[in-house]
């Protein structure tokens, strides 16, 4: 009986065994290549398969496809196309898009497709990423509970952020945006930061990882850049690029700070290969799937459930013109959890940061800080608004010391006010200083019984 078993077993395994059936792939061939679309013939593949296109020299050109209309499959190249012939073939890729990750990323610089752009070797890590955006159940998201410290006194005593909070940056060119961001960078106390320059000039790139970020700042952050050379997907992949990285260490329970510069150059990539694969533009030149794209980008910052950790995000919206009805600021303004405004009339007068305190907002402000906080902050913009609504009396003599307690004392704290927004670049103040110093601006001055110090002194004169 044992000798039958040992022989059907034998026969057993000379069985042939069930093979995994393998789809064939078919070649397609390039037809068309008018502005940034290719078009090719002969593919049955699906929207987002990466694809490589091989020329006669043997000259491969990565691509991915963006549409197709009947049997044409339309194409956008990653990379700048050079040396592109008509009849190239287009070969389907099945490799998964990912990189290495772990703590060695730290102090690193990399591309849209996670490729090294600071000449210090290939990458290193303990796990493989994957690409694909990771999806939290927004029911089973932590609430913003706690305030993040990013060692910008006017941003955490008045714009107080909360950890897992998104918020926007709005700003014209020119007005400090890239110097507060390194400011950010520096001080913060999150554990890690991911800065995505996407879209900035190659000069500008260079300057603020050696110059504004500084050896300190790229200790423990990663930065995703691509250049405004780049092909318009390059530039789409580096935004998604940075929030995955993001995504990895949240995942593991540290808390992150994301910068991204910007979204307007998010948005005006996607502007650029949904016009030219034939989408109709909508609001100002912008096709819908742009304000599509901006919520599917933006939602994937915030916390993880409970216990886990945070992605605090910060996106720069610049304004064209300095008009914040821009169709891509009005729409972040619409998802975001806050923003901070850089004004450029406060940065012509010397104020940097140029934080335009009365156009800021947080959102989750009252859910981090106690009631006097609270107060504090709200007198404080109570007090800039006073003076702003009255100087051009103050300014040409016209206002009578006296008229008003509320006026009388914005124009003896204006100064402190201004001073308590301006920051050095080099300063990191931390969130109890920075309530302290509130505190003792705001604090009555201890001889005032009734009537303000400068309705006084009027009146001595």
């Amino acid at each position: 009986m044992a000798e039958r078993r040992s022989i059907s077993s034998r026969l057993r395994s000379y069985a042939p065994r069930a093979v995994t059936p393998v789809e064939p792939q078919a070649e397609g061939r390039i037809t068309r290549s008018v502005g940034l679309t290719l078009e090719a013939v002969g593919l049955n593949v699906s929207v987002g398969r990466q694809c490589e296109i091989i020329n006669n020299d043997n000259r491969r050109i990565e691509a991915e496809v963006v549409g197709f209309s009947g049997d044409k499959v339309f194409l956008m190249p990653i990379k700048r196309v050079e040396g592109l012939q008509p009849g190239a073939r287009v070969v389907p890729v099945a490799t998964q898009m990912g990189m290495r990750i772990g703590p060695q990323l730290l102090g690193r610089v990399v591309n849209g497709i996670g490729q090294p752009l600071d000449g210090k070797g290939p990458l290193i890590g303990d796990e493989f990423l994957d690409f694909t955006p990771s999806e939290i159940n927004p029911l089973q998201r932590h609430p913003i509970s706690e305030p993040l410290d990013v060692g910008v006194r006017a941003i955490n005593a008045l714009i107080t952020v909360g950890r897992g909070q998104r918020l926007g940056l709005m700003a014209g060119s020119g007005v400090g945006k890239s110097v507060l961001m390194g400011m950010m960078t520096r001080f913060t106390t999150a554990d890690v930061v991911v800065v995505g320059l996407v879209g900035e000039r190659g000069r500008e790139v260079k300057e603020f990882i050696d110059h504004i970020l500084g050896e300190e700042g790229l200790r423990r952050a990663v930065v995703v850049a691509s250049p405004a050379d780049d092909a318009p997907l390059m530039r789409l992949r580096a935004s998604q690029l940075s929030s995955r990285i993001a995504e990895y260490y949240r995942d593991q329970g540290l808390n992150v700070l994301l910068l991204m510069d910007s979204l307007t150059r998010f948005a005006q990539a996607q502007r650029e290969i949904a016009l030219a694969i034939g989408e109709p533009p909508a609001t100002k030149g912008y096709p819908p799937s742009v304000f599509a794209k901006i919520p599917q980008l933006v939602e994937r910052a915030g916390n993880a459930a409970e216990g886990g950790g945070s992605i605090t995000a910060f996106y720069t919206v610049l304004t064209e013109g300095d008009d914040l009805q821009d169709p891509i600021a009005d729409s972040a303004r619409a998802i975001l959890d806050g923003h901070v405004v850089l004004s450029r009339r406060l940065a012509e007068e010397g104020v940097y940061p140029a934080i335009d305190v009365e156009g800021s907002i947080s959102r989750a402000m009252q859910n981090i800080v106690d009631d006097e906080h609270l107060k504090m902050m709200q007198r404080f913009k109570q007090l800039l608004a006073r003076y702003q609504q009255n100087r051009d009396l103050i300014s040409i003599g016209a206002y009578t010391p006296g008229t008003d307690p509320d006026t009388d004392m914005a124009i003896e704290r204006f100064p402190h006010l201004r001073a308590f927004i301006q920051q050095g670049i080099r300063q990191g103040v931390h969130m109890p200083e920075s309530i302290a110093n509130l505190k003792a601006l705001l604090k009555p001055p201890a001889n005032s019984k009734g009537s303000s110090p400068l309705a006084a002194q009027h009146r001595a004169k």
